[in-house]
This record gives C-alpha cells, sequence and structure tokens, in this order.
C-alpha cells in the first residue's frame, strides 16, 4: 500500500513546497512593507473611530515586532494565493478527465478571486461595523475606556479576513465536488435548512460575539448558497432533473 501511495505523497510534497516557498519568498518582501501593511490594516478603524486609531498600544516588549511579522505573513499568504490554488489543482489533475485538467485556469481564477471578495467584504464592512458595536458598547454601555492593543487588533482583523475569505469558497467548492459528481442540486435542496444552521454556527464561531458581525458573515453565506444549488444544477444536475 505505501509503495502506491508513494507518488502520491512525493507529489504532495512538491506542491507544498512551492506554496510554502512562495509564501516564505512573499513574507520577507512584505516585512519590508509592513509599517504601510499595517496603516492599511488600520483604515477600516480610522474610517469609524478615528480617535481609537490613534491610540492604540502594546503590552509587551516583543508585541510590535511579532505584529510586523504577522502582518507580514498575513499579507504574503493573501498574495500567494493564486499559487497555492494552481498548485493544488495540479495535484488532484493526474485523477481528473482531459477535459477536466483545462479548467486550471478558470478554478485558479474564480477560486482568487472569490477570496478577495469576502476579504473585502469584510474589510469595508464587516471590521468598521463590527469594531464600532464592540467600541461603543465598552464605553457607553459600561463606561470604559477603550486602550486597543495593536497586536489584539492584528489577531482580530487577519481572524475575520480569513474566516470571510474562505467562507466565500463555497460555491467554487460546490463547483468542484459537482463535477467530481459527489454532489448535486438535489442533494443541496435537500438539506438546505441543516446548511443554514451550520451556516450560522460557522459564523458565530468565527467572528466576534456579537450579532450584527454575526449576520454580517451568516446572510451573504445563505446567498452564496443558493448560488452553490445554481452552479451544481449546472454542473452536475440530478437525475430528476434530467427525468424532467
Amino acid at each position: 500500500m505505501f509503495e502506491e501511495l508513494k507518488p502520491h505523497l512525493v507529489e504532495l510534497r512538491k506542491r507544498l513546497f512551492i506554496s510554502v516557498a512562495c509564501v516564505v519568498v512573499m513574507f520577507f518582501a512584505c516585512f519590508a512593507f509592513n509599517e504601510y501593511i499595517i496603516d492599511i490594516l488600520k483604515a477600516p478603524v480610522e474610517a469609524v473611530l478615528p480617535e481609537i486609531s490613534k491610540q492604540m498600544t502594546f503590552v509587551e516588549l516583543q508585541e510590535p515586532l511579532f505584529t510586523a511579522m504577522k502582518v507580514s505573513f498575513f499579507t504574503a499568504f493573501l498574495i500567494s494565493l493564486p499559487v497555492i490554488f494552481w498548485q493544488f489543482w495540479k495535484f488532484v489533475a493526474p485523477g481528473l478527465y482531459d477535459n477536466e485538467k483545462k479548467l486550471v485556469i478558470p478554478f485558479v481564477s474564480f477560486a482568487s478571486i472569490m477570496f478577495a471578495l469576502g476579504a473585502l467584504f469584510c474589510y469595508y464592512i464587516v471590521i468598521p461595523l463590527a469594531f464600532k458595536f464592540l467600541v461603543d458598547f465598552g464605553v457607553q454601555t459600561q463606561d470604559f475606556k477603550p486602550l486597543i492593543s495593536i497586536g489584539l487588533y492584528v489577531g482580530f482583523f487577519t481572524k475575520l479576513i480569513i474566516a470571510f475569505g474562505l467562507a466565500f469558497e463555497m460555491p467554487v467548492i460546490t463547483f468542484f465536488f459537482a463535477k467530481l459528481g459527489l454532489v448535486d442540486d438535489e442533494f443541496l435542496k435537500k438539506h438546505f435548512r441543516v446548511s443554514v444552521l451550520i451556516i450560522f454556527v460557522f459564523a458565530a464561531m468565527m467572528t466576534p460575539p456579537d450579532v450584527i458581525s454575526q449576520f454580517l458573515m451568516a446572510l451573504p453565506l445563505c446567498g452564496l448558497y443558493g448560488l452553490s444549488i445554481y452552479i451544481a444544477k449546472k454542473v452536475n444536475p440530478s437525475k430528476k432533473d434530467n427525468n424532467e
């Protein structure tokens, strides 16, 4: 069995090496611009709470350095996503038909675009609203003085961006599974209620503990689930649809 798996393991190691190497190279390039990147990360907060963004602090000596490294790695990961998607496709391509192998460019493009859409939606809409709500709740309701750590803010920011980016990959994953014959539109319709429940649980786990950010993730995901049903119907329609 090991001999049969060995070629696949070698191929997997090759694809992982290329992906990791790309992220590492981009990391060093991004680290040179970490101050500029941090300013970009702070921009959504500056738009709604300018006084808060100017008061960000650090509470540990190593926090500024680790924050610079974290934002550099985060940016390197985002820049490397097309390469990562490309390597993923190259790994699974040997098991596909010749006509399916030609879908590599649409797959990489669509996957990259959907992740970018999720990240931009989070950047321009979710983060400003969620941050303003959380700060206002502490200031107006509890009469607390906000003292925001840059390290904690970057952790908050990156978690949300990655969560929304991955969540917006739902139509891409559906297309891939439908192409392989693992799902069809009837299957997705049948499990719609369960999927909505899973979406809201996922949103609750991946967002801050406030209703606004949870709904801002869950509602677009429900819409993307509907889009996924349409994609599955076009790629792999159920037998019931074919008979009709």
